[in-house]
């Protein structure tokens, strides 16, 4: 008989000591190289090797520790139930409910106790919380979740991330701190405790909170629609199960019914099928790093050279404190408006999660059961048991962008209305789980830049194309939380950024970076002030030259591509541009009819 090796004796003790805590005799353990995701009762921990080192061996028990108090004390279908859409959102309270199974263990239990802060200490080593330089660069789960650990079991964070954490830690303790510190009074009971984080999450504005009742009246209530939402076979079929589910319903037919007549028909989507396929010729518009999905078309516009564009990166344009400064100011500007756009965006929030909301099929032979109906099964026994099957949800995985005029032309209360607007709607439609990217585009400068200079050096050649450098600004990617972000926006308030627009371009760039995205549904929001404009190449190529190039991608992208494209033109009549678009004479309304237009938009899903 082969003798066992050390390892593998200290593999048999773990898995042991795991079902004793999971109370589970299928408990097993697993050596990897790193830990990761349990499956079932499989817990793979970190290997400490051959030679056992004392602080692998430390953090292999803490790993198998952690999974055997997870099967015990957590019920996934009741987490998973309560858990808010938004994946930062959802990463926060992941890491609160791992604190709390932690906690559990780690109160009784004082060996289990330092095997799980030897785990936290290697959780927290590859971290990011360790190498952030700034609050924005600190992941929220990680410090909440080490800021409920500290208040649960009274355990300081590890070492490695307290400046990490320092750096974030006033911010949550002034917003939050009372509901860390209730925390610890539903420990022994999940479903609370997770009711518990769910407001933790709205203080902190990660996770939409219950709509003031004094919103009620901007939202044209009907008494018949109280009425009907008291009918208890409609409450039966459409409940949610979050109590205000319901309410969110009703309020968003309601809001429906109000805007039918400002909706466009989504008809000239009928041919989105055949995406791009348009046979270019050789004077079509070059792009630097061109995707191959990004459409060729016909016509004689042209670059004079690309080789001075740019894509970048808004906090690549200026230094951290110059862009602290900057969104410290547009926070300033922000003011009454705020208030205005925050209650328009929180109604489209309202219509976007009663799309998305969860709803119930009851009376089930077979299902979940429900609870709601206990009631009538102790009056009378004899009663058979209830349940209910949740209903697939049709919203559609969505994506929008917002493409932002960078021009001069929008200088002042414009601009700034447009960067709040953004603000708003980015953080809104990150907590629908609706992904969110904003863009910027301007010339990087006034009347041609280097390619003006290049085409002058050439002799001025004919039939120039374009001469001025593009300059394309990212201050959002889709992918990327709000938080992290936020600062960018500021970026607009810039003095010297707005210069000139070229938005055919614009337009095919954000296009571009739509179609390589993975969600089913996309949408482009341009907010313009104005036709295209660059002087230099007006001047050589005719006053009709960008304009022109303009209408022909917008035919492109309405008739033949996917992408859902809308427009807002700001005193300026983009409706004989756009096919979906809406005029306003006055910055103020931008908030407004950004929210109408986007809400429409959602609505013919």
């Amino acid at each position: 008989m082969a003798e066992t090796s050390p390892l593998d004796r200290f593999r048999q003790v773990l898995a042991g000591t795991a079902r004793a805590i999971a109370r589970n005799p299928e408990v097993e353990v697993a050596f990897a190289s790193e830990s990761g995701a349990t499956g079932g009762k499989l817990a793979r921990v970190v290997s400490p090797g051959p030679g056992l080192s004392p602080r692998l061996v430390a953090e292999a028990r803490g790993g198998a520790d952690a999974v055997a108090l997870r099967l015990r004390h957590h019920d996934g279908k009741l987490h998973d139930g309560q858990a808010p859409a938004d994946p930062e959102a959802r990463a926060v309270f992941d890491a609160l409910e791992g604190a709390r199974i932690e906690a559990l263990g780690a109160r009784t239990m004082p060996g289990v106790r330092d095997n799980l802060a030897a785990l936290t200490e290697g959780r927290v080593r590859g971290d990011a919380i360790t190498r952030a330089r700034s609050a924005e660069e600190v992941p929220l789960a990680t410090a909440l979740g080490l800021l409920a650990r500290e208040r649960l079991t009274g355990a300081p964070p590890p070492d490695a991330a307290t400046v990490g954490l320092d750096l974030v830690r006033g911010w949550i303790e002034e917003r939050a701190g009372g509901d860390l510190d209730t925390l610890a009074l539903a420990l022994d009971d999940q479903a609370a405790f997770a009711a518990l984080a769910r407001k933790l999450l709205e203080d902190l504005d990660l996770a939409p909170a219950e709509e003031p009742s004094e919103e009620q009246p901007d939202e044209g209530g009907d008494e018949e629609e109280g009425e009907d939402a008291g009918d208890e076979d409609s409450a039966d079929q459409d409940s949610d199960q979050s109590p205000s589910a319901g309410e969110m319903e009703q309020r968003a037919e309601q809001e429906e019914q109000e805007s039918e007549d400002e909706d466009v028909s989504a008809e000239d989507m009928d041919d989105s099928e055949s995406m791009p396929g348009e046979e270019g010729d050789e004077s079509s518009v070059p792009r630097p790093n061109r995707r191959q999905s990004e459409p060729e078309l016909a016509g004689d516009y042209r670059a004079f050279t690309t080789r001075f564009d740019e894509v970048v990166e808004a906090d690549d344009l200026c230094d951290e404190e110059e862009l602290n400064r900057l969104r410290a100011y547009l926070d300033q500007q922000m003011g009454s408006l705020s208030s205005v756009v925050t209650r328009l965006a929180n109604r489209l929030q309202r219509r976007l999660m009663a799309q998305q909301a969860r709803s119930w099929d009851f009376d089930q032979e077979e299902g979940l059961l429900d609870a709601a109906r206990l009631a009538r099964v102790v009056v009378s026994p004899a009663h058979s048991l209830s349940y209910k099957v949740e209903r697939e949800t049709e919203f559609k995985d969505t994506v929008v962008t917002l493409l932002i005029d960078n021009s001069g032309s929008m200088r002042g209360r414009p601009i700034s209305i447009a960067a709040i607007s953004a603000d708003i709607l980015a953080r809104t439609l990150e907590r629908c789980g609706v992904a969110t990217e904003v863009l910027g585009f301007t010339t990087r400068a006034w009347k041609g830049g280097q390619s003006r200079e290049a085409w002058l050096g050439e002799g001025r050649p004919p039939n120039a194309g374009r001469l001025n450098d593009l300059r394309h600004i990212v201050y959002k990617r889709a992918d990327e939380p709000y938080r992290h972000a936020r600062r960018n926006l500021g970026l607009m308030m810039r003095e010297g950024l707005l210069k000139e627009n070229i938005d055919g371009e614009a337009l095919l760039w954000a296009h571009s970076r739509l179609i390589a995205r993975p969600e089913e549904r996309r949408i482009l929001m341009v907010i313009s002030d104005g036709a295209p404009v660059d002087d230099s190449t007006a001047s050589a190529n005719g006053g009709a030259y960008l304009e022109k190039h303009l209408r022909q991608v917008i035919g492109y992208i309405e008739n033949r591509s996917p992408v859902e494209l809308a427009a807002i033109g700001i005193g300026h009549d983009v409706t004989r541009y756009y096919r979906r678009a809406v005029t306003i004479m006055d910055a103020e309304q931008l908030g407004g009819a950004l929210v109408e237009q986007l809400a429409g938009l959602f609505d013919q899903s």
